[in-house]
């Protein structure tokens, strides 16, 4: 075997992959880190699986998924539950007796030599997935703890009282406050607490995808939960609807606030927090993302005396930050700026924000009929989801209001047809409608790890994709690497990518009862408009994101 199989892996990977792990490695090795393969496999952006796989390959070793090692008889009660959760090791036997040790990483000799003389036998080594062995340890290693609460809550017929004292113990608040404190330093804006048969999954979203983290050990999931509930004042007796709360509470120096909302599922209650640090500043609009050119489309719109803007995105692009730094833009003592949100994320002072609350009747529609008779100048509602709350917008747009909002569309083209969708006149939408702005969130490039490489003739060969972007040979892209500052990803942070339609004559001309928005899509790039795709590309090749980051999030056109 190599000196440094490890080593020897990760450059074969780099090599297929054009991959960078220098930073991961080296660190690991000045630290005396015993997991060095997993380093590699969180900075690769290989699934668990697909990491597996090249794994036994290389290694020359067999290869078990979950559904195998879950068919085995498992050997784990020679072995301590800490050894085997640390090490991330699983022991069985096949059909024949067999001893086998599934390991994620096959060149931990010093896991192979303890299990070895925990089961009095040599063992035979087979490669698994870290998520499969994972599972598996959790659902083979029941915990005492949390099987005793578990009977001691089926047990006692006053079950909600019980569960209300597990949730307000020290170890319960401890774990969720340690929870909280670690998404903000992980710079998390949601908190996923799940159960599942398994066991309590947490995840957490940074810079917009997942990544699962350790789950509170040794609790019972449902007192996790109900923690959480009387944090944001929910009835932790409902379990079987869905609850909205919301709570404030004080991590270090810095106050937080909570939106919580929690859903049945078939394993028990899951919660979702979102985290909305107070103190944090409002961003200036050149720090959006913006170019130079529609940058100056904004400042023209925010000139304008009435009618409607609109942001569009799916669900988490940004557009309740890009209209809040709008209204902060416009925001000054001779303005009266009323809002209508669900819910109100940022608060700005001297703007009247409201909050949608259904069950009174307070809906975006309600909100905007007492909106016109309170003298404001600038109106935000939320979203316009209905035909009445798209049809109160259009009026007060046309009775001297600016009118904010956002809609859900793919591109800001759609925005037409999806307006006359909900029952607005194509000839009111000619005389409101001012601009739509399109955008997306892509991660940027940690400036302290991210590699530059130029492309080469065999590069653009091989990855038709360099091609759909517009790349040739020459360009100069740049790539994630992974180091401490980014957490292994390569990535610190978002920025946005946009799309500024504004209403020309010739776009006025296409709007009609069956507009089409390819039709208004060619006519507003024709007149200069940037697509969302093309406002990646300039980024990607500024250094500022990845071009796998550009197709993540965006499309040709």
């Amino acid at each position: 075997m190599a000196a440094d199989p490890i080593e020897d892996f990760a450059n074969q990977l780099s090599e297929r992959y054009r991959l960078h792990f220098d930073a991961a490695l080296d660190r690991s090795r000045i630290a005396g880190d015993e997991s060095r393969l997993r380093r590699v496999w969180e900075t690769s952006f290989l699934s668990s699986h697909d990491f597996a796989d090249e794994v036994a390959a290389f290694a020359r070793l067999p290869r078990a998924n979950y559904t195998e090692l879950k068919r085995s008889s498992p050997l784990v009660g020679q072995f301590s539950r800490r050894f085997l959760r640390q090490t991330l090791a699983y022991p069985f036997q096949d059909e024949q007796g067999r001893a086998w040790l599934a390991l994620a990483d096959p060149w931990d000799q010093a896991t192979t030599r303890a299990a070895e003389l925990a089961l009095g036998a040599p063992v035979s080594l087979v490669v698994a997935a870290y998520d499969d062995i994972a599972l598996i340890l959790r659902e083979t290693l029941d915990d005492e703890e949390q099987e005793q609460a578990e009977a001691a809550i089926a047990s006692r017929p006053d079950d909600i009282e019980n569960l209300r004292d597990l949730a307000s113990g020290a170890p319960v608040v401890r774990a969720v406050s340690d929870l909280i404190e670690k998404a903000i330093d992980m710079r998390a804006s949601d908190i996923h607490v799940e159960p599942f048969r398994s066991g309590l999954v947490v995840r957490m979203r940074i810079d917009g995808m997942l990544r699962i983290v350790p789950a509170p050990n040794l609790l019972v999931p449902e007192a996790i939960i109900s923690r959480i509930k009387i944090l944001a004042s929910l009835d932790i007796a409902e379990r079987r609807l869905p609850q909205d709360g919301a709570a404030r509470v004080r991590i270090g120096a810095s106050d937080i606030d909570m939106r919580v909302a929690t859903m049945p599922r078939q394993h028990g209650e899951a919660a979702v927090i979102r985290l909305l640090p107070r103190d944090r500043g409002l961003l200036d609009i050149r720090k959006l993302g913006f170019s130079p050119a529609d940058e100056r489309k904004i400042d023209r719109l925010l000139e304008l005396p009435h009618g409607l803007v609109a942001v569009t995105g799916p669900t988490g692009s940004g557009k309740t930050t890009s209209l809040a730094t709008i209204l902060s833009r416009l925001n000054d003592p001779s303005r009266k700026i009323l809002t209508i949100e669900d819910p109100v994320e940022y608060e700005i002072e001297f703007v009247n924000q409201s909050q949608v609350k259904p069950s009174i009747g307070l809906t975006f529609a309600a909100a905007m009929r007492a909106f016109v008779r309170q003298d404001p100048d600038v109106i935000m509602v939320g979203e316009i989801r209905d035909r009445e709350t798209a049809d109160i917008s259009i009026h007060a747009a046309l009775t001297g209001h600016l009118v904010l909002t956002t809609l859900h569309t793919e591109t800001a083209s759609a925005a037409v047809p999806r307006l006359i969708d909900l029952g607005v006149e194509p000839f009111l939408l000619r005389s409101t409608l001012r601009a739509v702005v399109a955008q997306r969130l892509v991660r940027i490039l940690c400036d302290r790890c991210k590699k530059p490489e130029t492309l080469d003739a065999a590069t653009c060969a091989n990855d038709r994709r360099y091609g759909a972007l517009g790349l040739k040979v020459g360009d100069r892209i740049w790539r994630p690497a992974g180091c401490e500052r980014c957490n292994g990803s390569g990535y610190r942070g978002r920025t946005g990518i946009f799309e500024v339609l504004e209403m020309t004559d010739e776009i006025h001309e296409l709007i009609g009862a069956k507009a089409d928005a390819r039709e208004i899509d060619r006519a507003a790039r024709a007149s200069g408009m940037t697509t969302m795709f093309e406002d990646a590309v300039v980024k990607c090749l500024a250094g500022v994101t990845s071009p796998a980051e550009v197709l993540r999030v965006t499309t040709v056109r």
